[in-house]
């Protein structure tokens, strides 16, 4: 574009820009860039001011606003002069201003290492474009016009620009549905990253084009004579070249040879509505034979891009195999500009950035998705931000659908597990199942497109193991499961740790209330500084519960008065003759049987239910059973202080089919001072073994500590309470 002036920008904008407000805007942003820019030159010798005047047109050829329009020519200025953004705004107002300082920030941060400073500013690119994605709009227009001229650089700089292209922008482009944008940006991208493959494509197309387009031609001739007796609305036939990188990705990813690729050249048919455009594919299916499963209907479920068309590969009577799109001109529109074909400027329409950017997440599930993850998580790892972008949002390619036929997208060879996390947390982290297609299916089954997913939970379930941690696919959901994981296992020794407190007070016959500041008084040596940090340390055998008590009892005051007081309060923490460590108030040697169906244990919610001639059962809180009961019956229970006896309790355990699970569950329980009552284990259709395992156990920690360690075992994938 060198040689380009505003002249030529003037001719963009006046086709759909017509009130001279807005042009005189424009013209002012272009003469405040061509002023300050004035001296400086690009390093392929140009004036400056041909870069953001080369932005400004690309983007007008998108129909942006002129707004963005102003932003484009003014997004280097305040980086490379003297212009402050306080300028800018008072100029011309906070909305271009916004723009400008949002493209302005992904280039001026300091960084300790090369590789920091590309995650951090892809990080920033990011997050801008969730504050407004007109930023994104503007810096892919930025980016195009770079690597137009890439060839000025030096060849270290060209490859490290290319691969950034493909890696962050191209995908971007493509989720916004920009196709050209994105052809161009991959295309030149690969032309630098891998210059022999993209010459050898080149070569094979341009020798292979001669032959093709003439079997394109003939057939378009066909298909229009075979149309001709219909009357459609402003019919348009036509052929098209796939881009050199798209070639490349199926030659590399699905190791075809370029002459096994199909649709290297396609036919596009644009109607006037949708119902012509299923009449077209009847007519053309009537004609040609189809090619078995490789019909897409894009235009009943479009791409997550706002992408829609129908899609076909039929064999033509001479044998020749080509690829058929059918679709609106309004669908055409979207399918070469995107999201900007959506809101492309419209005069007297009321602007609104924050209903643009509220509309923009409605079509773009994607884009809500990035909104959604951005203000929720905020990790603060850039590195770990920006790979959950590119993998779980950029890089999805695989669109299945939930019951309800809402279409979730997800990278491939995503799972069950992904796909859960992706609905909520909640019910990832409850997920004890998968139905894919009315067929259960193991939670490391690989979702294909069009499945149709159901996630079985269970609100009783242990939750993610470490196994999930191989099963998941999406950065997203691992990042989930050891959130989990490193909650339970923390809320497990905060358990061990507070158990272990408590029993040292007793021993000692002391009673006291830890506070946070008892703690960090005594305690912070020892860089502990809250209760939770206590625990957290006797559990770790850090730190000795009696170092703590002793501690308490060198700080009471002996008075006989104290002593007293302290005996007549121990006096009164319950203990039981009862052989099942339960407590009945008011009642002394109450006859009192264990429910068999649920087997709870010290630790759980209990309730009791006052049987005819049995006795009082003691129930889980959530067993199954109680649903059946009568109300009236029902008896509060709790626990004695330090029952001092072992429970049996029943656990199912989920995992794949393997020779050594067993061992490995009994050397589990072994490890962890347990015993096993009884054990059994059964197959199902979908190879999965249920494991129904019977142990001894003291009280709730214990078992929870048992089942953390029982989900290290790598064929394990789910473990829950029986009958809960």
């Amino acid at each position: 574009m060198s040689g380009i002036s505003y002249n030529d920008l003037f001719t963009l904008t006046s086709t759909y820009i017509h009130k001279e407000k807005d042009q005189n805007l424009i013209k002012s942003a272009f003469d405040l860039a061509d002023g300050k820019h004035k001296g400086q030159y690009r390093k392929s010798g140009e004036a400056y001011i041909i870069h953001p005047l080369s932005v400004a047109c690309i983007l007008a050829e998108l129909h942006v606003g002129p707004a963005t329009i102003c932003a484009g020519l003014l997004h280097d200025v305040v980086e490379d002069t003297d212009e402050e953004i306080a300028d800018i705004k008072t100029k011309f107002g906070t909305d271009i201003a916004e723009i400008v300082d949002g493209v302005t920030k992904l280039n001026s941060l300091k960084f300790a290492s090369l590789e920091q400073k590309q995650a951090e500013n892809h990080q920033h690119m990011l997050l801008a474009m969730a504050k407004d994605i007109r930023v994104i709009v503007v810096k892919l227009a930025d980016r195009l016009h770079n690597i137009r001229t890439l060839g000025a650089l030096a060849g270290e700089k060209q490859v490290r620009i290319a691969k950034e292209t493909l890696e962050i922008y191209a995908p971007l482009a493509h989720k916004l549905g920009m196709f050209r944008i994105k052809a161009e940006l991959e295309d030149t991208a690969l032309k630098y990253v891998n210059p022999q493959m993209y010459q050898k494509i080149a070569s094979q197309i341009k020798s292979d084009q001669s032959v093709r387009m003439q079997n394109i031609d003939h057939t378009i001739d066909d298909i229009k004579k075979e149309l001709s007796g219909y009357k459609f609305n402003s019919l348009q036939i036509k052929g098209r070249i796939k881009n050199i990188y798209s070639i490349y990705k199926k030659m590399v990813n699905q190791n075809k040879a370029f002459e096994d690729i199909y649709d290297v050249l396609a036919i596009r048919v644009i109607v006037g509505t949708i119902g012509e455009c299923y009449q077209v594919l009847g007519l053309i299916h009537a004609k040609y034979t189809p090619v078995p499963k490789r019909f897409k209907d894009y235009i009943a479920v479009p791409k997550p891009n706002m992408y829609q068309s129908l899609h076909t590969t039929v064999i033509s009577n001479d044998g020749f195999t080509f690829e058929v799109q059918i679709r609106t001109e309004e669908m055409d529109k979207v399918a070469e500009y995107g999201i900007a074909a959506h809101w492309a400027y419209k005069e007297n329409v009321e602007y609104s950035k924050e209903k643009e950017q509220f509309e923009i997440a409605q079509k773009l599930k994607w884009y809500g998705d990035l909104l959604k993850f951005s203000e929720e998580e905020k990790p603060s790892e850039a590195k770990d931000y920006v790979d959950t972008i590119k993998e779980d949002i950029l890089n999805t390619n695989v669109y299945v659908y939930t019951p309800t036929g809402e279409v979730i997208d997800l990278p491939r060879g995503s799972t069950p597990l992904d796909f859960a996390y992706k609905i909520h947390t909640n019910i990832g982290n409850t997920t004890v199942g998968a139905i894919v297609n009315n067929h259960i299916v193991p939670l490391d089954y690989e979702l294909q497109i069009g499945d149709i997913i159901s996630i079985k939970t269970n609100k009783n379930s242990f939750g993610p193991s470490e196994n999930w941690l191989r099963i998941a696919k999406t950065t997203h959901a691992k990042h989930k499961i050891k959130n989990f994981l490193n909650k339970q296992n923390k809320d497990v020794l905060l358990s061990q740790g507070k158990t272990m407190f408590e029993d040292e007070l007793r021993l000692c016959k002391v009673t006291f209330e830890l506070t946070d500041d008892f703690v960090k008084k005594n305690f912070q040596k020892n860089n502990v500084s809250s209760i939770e940090d206590l625990y957290l340390e006797i559990a770790k055998s850090n730190l000795s519960p009696k170092t703590v008590v002793s501690k308490i009892i060198g700080d009471e005051n002996k008075t006989e008065e104290a002593l007293a007081r302290q005996i007549e309060r121990n006096n009164k923490i319950l203990t039981t003759n009862s052989e099942t460590g339960v407590v009945v108030e008011g009642l002394t040697n109450p006859q009192l049987h264990l429910g068999s169906c649920c087997n709870p244990i010290p630790g759980d919610d209990i309730i009791g239910y006052v049987t005819k001639g049995n006795g009082i059962v003691v129930h889980h809180a959530n067993c199954k059973n109680l649903v059946n009961f009568q109300k009236e019956r029902f008896l509060p229970l709790k626990w004695a202080t330090n029952p001092g006896r072992k429970y049996p309790v029943n656990i199912k355990i989920f995992a794949t089919s393997n020779i050594n699970l067993l061992v490995e569950i009994m050397n589990t329980v072994s490890a962890c001072n347990m015993s096993i009552l009884a054990i059994s284990a059964n197959s199902n259709l979908n190879l999965e073994t249920v494991v129904k395992l019977k142990v001894l156990t003291s009280n709730l920690i214990e078992l929870e500590t048992m089942i953390v360690n029982m989900k290290k075992i790598k064929f394990v994938y789910n473990i829950e309470r029986d009958n809960l």
